[in-house]
């Protein structure tokens, strides 16, 4: 979790949610994704049989005692799961810290701790490392990164700790109220103003395409936001382009979010060049914390939203 992206590239592939485009995700059409469906059956007392991407697992059918070592607390938070150990990257984001003030940070090589947690469900990416004396310890289920979009994603998380119905009326809810929002968003600002993804690392400037993070999928997705060419061109592929101050008026577009890291490097907001970007001079610039920015599971995606909401309709 804590590999770095040349520096960054690593980093982004871990913190950022699923970058495949999100599926129509409902009832009716759950599981309908490259990985096996994956249904629940009822066994023993007290158990599922959960279908992962690796084969059948028996897991808690109500688990209470869950580690997460990698990506998906804010899905378990959403779904008011127990947490009693968390990722590093989990532990520092200031969203989550309410709600997991009591859970242990853990990683994958901590197996000492993870003992003494009890676990009933230990749950990561598919590159942990000791899955199988994790396994030992606690039924493991890791997924491969980029199997499925982030909202299918959470569906399967659902699946996994018996909350499938929680799940989906979650989805359901949050793409109605992210639609909305983009419907009112685009009346304000004009159905073809565009709207850029920026964070800054170091010395470095990234742009976002639409499946990155930092609250692209809900902008290009499913507020149907526009994105300024130079971006497509550049960033769409691959999901997010490294660039110099010197260029960034032509990524900026009528409005930029600009997801800040604390304490990286980001004097590139006093130049003249900076200044004289239009979203600057006209105060269409939302900067928001990166830690809080970084992933797109529920947690975060909610928090998102509001935050698009609040800067956009000023709401």
């Amino acid at each position: 979790m804590k590999k770095l992206l040349i520096p960054f590239i690593a980093l982004l592939f871990i913190l950022s949610a699923c970058n495949s485009k999100p599926a129509e995700t409902s009832s009716s059409n759950a599981g309908t994704t490259e990985t096996p469906k994956a249904e629940q059956t009822e066994t023993a007392a007290g158990t599922i049989t959960y279908e992962s991407e690796n084969g059948p697992i028996e897991v808690p059918a109500n688990p209470q005692r869950v580690i997460v070592l990698s990506a998906f607390t804010g899905n378990l938070i959403a779904l008011n799961v127990n947490l009693v150990g968390v990722d590093s990257w989990s532990k520092s984001n200031p969203a989550f810290a309410d709600k997991i003030k009591d859970a242990m940070e853990v990683s994958d090589e901590s197996l000492e701790k993870i003992i003494e947690l009890d676990p009933d469900l230990i749950i990561g990416l598919s590159n942990i490392k000791n899955v199988d004396k994790l396994k030992e310890i606690a039924p493991t289920v890791t997924y491969t990164y980029n199997k499925v979009d982030y909202l299918t994603q959470h569906l399967e998380i659902g699946k996994l700790v018996n909350k499938e119905k929680e799940a989906q009326a979650w989805i359901d809810d949050f793409k109605q109220r992210a639609q909305k929002a983009g419907e009112d968003i685009r009346a304000k600002i004009g159905e073809d103003a565009t709207v850029s993804v920026i964070e800054n690392f170091e010395k470095q400037i990234y742009v976002f395409g639409d499946n990155w993070g930092r609250g692209t999928e809900i902008l290009y997705g499913e507020m149907k936001l526009k994105m300024p060419e130079k971006v497509k061109e550049m960033a769409l592929k691959d999901g997010y382009y490294a660039l110099s101050a010197e260029v960034l008026p032509e990524f900026a577009g009528d409005y930029v979010i600009f997801s800040k890291t604390p304490g990286a490097d980001s004097s590139f907001q006093e130049t003249e060049t900076y200044k004289q970007i239009p979203a600057v001079k006209n105060g269409h610039v939302f900067e928001a914390d990166a830690t809080r920015f970084y992933f797109n599971d529920a947690t975060t995606l909610d928090y998102q939203l509001d935050f698009f909401i609040e800067h956009f309709l000023g709401n």
